[in-house]
């Protein structure tokens, strides 16, 4: 385990790479999703299969998740860019990075391929988007929910979902529970700056989406498909929102098979 003080944030990140003390090819940077996720979530599915085929492999938690730090505010979406642009710079990965975002995870790695284009090889998204107006309101309306339903009426919340679910869905969503009703994150994501449609076009990177065949998130697609020059999209069957955990397999074959063809030997900035 490392922790990294990028100045602004202490963030807890666990790097991977070849055995052997092998060169890697290029350097990939694994962003998790909200609330009940963490670094995990990659760290026991595709982490240990990228690092196996030659990568160097970044993982962290989010502010206010898992073992990085939780101040009481700044969870914008530009503050979590900032966060990806620190802890790379203190790890010295200066050259362009293969980004994979899952749900909010994606759109901070969007977010950061819009600000620095120089600085992104690729792009993989799964189950996410970028930010825009309407994904605003929507994680707007989730957050709302996590606020009221959850964070303020956990013991009978927490009583239904250990009951309904599993006592580690439980654990989760006290954690989900407590990040919501101890920081501004409920407030500060749903007014985020978004994404106009150039900023979106002018994502130049290849780009990759995997969406679960029943997930509400397929119909992003063709906004994609309209907006950047180099996309590509992989529905799988049968999986919704939780396809990186319930899929890991073919999820992340999907990715490494990206990363290779936009050539790993293009590796800049690893240590």
């Amino acid at each position: 385990m490392a922790i990294v003080d990028t100045g602004d944030i202490r963030l807890h990140v666990q790097r991977m790479g070849p055995a052997e003390g092998r060169t890697p090819l290029a350097t990939v940077v694994l962003v998790h999703g909200l609330l009940t996720d963490s670094l995990a979530s990659y760290y026991f599915t595709v982490a240990p299969a990228f690092a196996a085929s030659g990568l160097d492999v970044v993982m962290y938690d989010l502010r206010g998740h898992g073992r990085s730090g939780r101040p009481a505010g700044g969870y914008t979406l530009d503050d979590n860019i900032d966060d990806l642009e620190g802890l790379l710079d203190r790890l010295a990965v200066t050259g362009p990075v293969h980004l994979v975002g899952n749900s909010y995870g994606g759109t901070i790695a969007f977010g950061y391929a819009a600000r620095h284009p120089e600085r992104t090889a690729s792009l993989t998204l799964i189950e996410s988007e970028p930010a825009t107006a309407a994904w605003a309101a929507k994680i707007g309306g989730i957050l709302r929910r996590v606020v009221t339903e959850l964070a303020h009426n956990e013991p009978d919340a927490i009583a239904w979902i250990t009951a309904n679910r599993s006592h580690n869905t439980a654990r989760l969503a006290k954690g989900a529970a407590r990040l919501a009703r101890e920081t501004s994150l409920g407030r500060d994501i749903p007014a985020s700056r978004v994404l106009t449609e150039d900023q979106i076009s002018a994502v130049r990177c290849p780009v990759l989406g995997v969406y679960g065949g029943d997930s509400d998130l397929v119909g992003v697609v063709p906004l994609k498909e309209a907006l950047l020059a180099d996309y590509r999209s992989v529905v799988l069957p049968g999986h919704e929102h939780s396809v990186l955990v319930e899929a890991a397999g073919t999820v992340g074959g999907h990715i490494l098979e990206l990363i290779h063809s936009v050539g790993g030997a293009r590796a800049a900035g690893v240590r």
